[in-house]
């Protein structure tokens, strides 16, 4: 489901209030393929609800470019709510998803195993905040970035 940021601290409240465990993760999920999928259920089965902060258009051409995204933001973002693993998708403009994790303040943050505590900008603040970050490994061979690049051929 799709929910607004205005709207997310009202939504923590209730499923903190009802003892749920928040787990985030974040990226722009232009072209959904099999190891976004496995990647978001293994981010899943670090709690109870998933929140995926996902980058709006203005976001994705800031950092991959203005052929970017092959998607727009509402496609992407009904993809990702339709995944069974997928509770909630947050849109957010900035390059960066620091301001609205902050305003989360995720329980678990995840994110793919390319990065570390030292090279995550997100880290400190939610390791600051009690939160923990866990670090997934991608599916080999399995990308945006390949599909575009195999479409191209063909």
């Amino acid at each position: 489901m799709l929910i607004k940021q205005e709207n997310i601290e009202n939504l923590l409240s209730i499923l903190r209030n009802n003892g749920k465990t928040i787990v985030t993760t974040n990226g722009c999920f232009d072209i959904l393929h099999v190891g976004h999928v496995r990647y978001l259920e293994k981010a899943k089965s670090f709690g109870d609800v998933l929140i995926v902060a996902l980058n709006s258009d203005k976001s994705v051409k800031k950092i991959k470019g203005d052929s970017r995204p092959i998607n727009n933001e509402n496609d992407r973002a009904e993809v990702l709510s339709a995944l069974r693993s997928v509770d909630y998708v947050v849109l957010f403009d900035e390059t960066s998803p620091i301001d609205l994790l902050l305003k989360i303040k995720p329980d678990v943050h995840t994110k793919g195993a390319d990065y570390t505590i030292e090279t995550l900008p997100e880290a400190k603040g939610i390791i600051e905040a009690g939160g923990r970050i866990e670090f997934i490994s991608f599916v080999e061979g399995k990308s945006t970035t390949s599909i575009i690049e195999k479409m191209k051929k063909a």
